[in-house]
């Protein structure tokens, strides 16, 4: 952003031309360049395989040049779109986002949502979440967001009782009753599937568990309902970029017959198609 600023401010000086650049520029959020590749930031499992469907099967066709850049977190494709290095990425929700953009400061925006990765509560040690013993130990997610979902998945489920209106924001601390005295271990949300053997039960993103070899709609204790989620992962960008023609290239492709059909075949009820 610093160099862009530079960039502008010498072609000011030159005279009239600096106007018809500046138009321009003022349009994109990010001033990046619509005329090379689209870069989107992608968790592995499943973004970047959908994005890669797409890249192999439909973006030609469509004049679309895709490329797919793949991050085991949740912090960097944000911090990338909002600072040039990405044009793009698809991994989170909308409670996630508008967290992440109130803390850091970021200026993302959702452009189209794809489709929902139920949230799933597993074990290596039980088969059914009612075998949870007394003073279990549960690892779950720790950005609020996904602890907060995490605590309702476990709510809904009778396994504690949460605040009245918590909603989001709810923590350990907001549980009312636990008659099992569960525990809980908050972990990175990448490291929830590699716990399993260290806790007695996991909460598991969907993409974390698919990439760890679970099946959540086979294997999950308990899974999150996809009925009126607001958790559907989306393509987002940083604000200002929603006009990009790539951009709106590609939500058109994400949000296809063909990519419903592979999300369908491909991972069997464990990513849910949201169109």
């Amino acid at each position: 952003m610093r160099n862009t600023a530079k960039i502008t401010t010498a072609v000011l000086a030159a005279g009239a031309l600096t106007l018809g650049l500046t138009a321009c520029g003022a349009d994109k959020g990010s001033g990046s360049d619509t005329s090379g590749p689209l870069i989107v930031a992608a968790s592995p499992t499943p973004h970047a395989e959908i994005l890669t469907y797409v890249k192999d099967n439909l973006a030609k066709k469509a004049g679309l040049d895709l490329e797919v850049k793949e991050f085991q977190d949740y912090i960097v494709p944000n911090t990338a779109t909002e600072d040039g290095s990405v044009d793009a990425n698809y991994f989170q929700n909308q409670p996630y986002l508008d967290d992440f953009n109130k803390k850091r400061g970021t200026h993302i925006v959702p452009v189209v949502t794809v489709h929902l990765e139920p949230l799933g509560l597993y074990s290596h040690k039980v088969k059914k979440a009612d075998a949870l013993k007394s003073g279990a130990t549960i690892a779950v997610p720790n950005d609020a967001v996904n602890e907060a979902r995490s605590l309702k998945l476990l709510a809904d489920n009778g396994l504690i009782t949460l605040k009245d209106g918590v909603g989001n924001s709810a923590t350990p601390q907001d549980i009312t009753e636990n008659p099992k005295k569960l525990k809980f271990k908050e972990i990175e949300a990448p490291q929830t599937a590699r716990s399993l053997d260290d806790v007695d039960a996991a909460v598991v993103n969907g993409n974390f568990a698919i990439s760890a070899g679970l099946k959540p709609a086979q294997e999950a204790l308990v899974l999150e309902s996809a009925k009126d989620s607001p958790y559907g992962n989306f393509l987002a960008v940083k604000e200002g970029d929603q006009d990009d023609p790539r951009v709106k290239k590609l939500a058109k492709l994400l949000t296809s017959a063909e990519v419903k059909k592979f999300i369908e075949d491909k991972y069997a009820g464990s990513v849910i198609a949201s169109f």
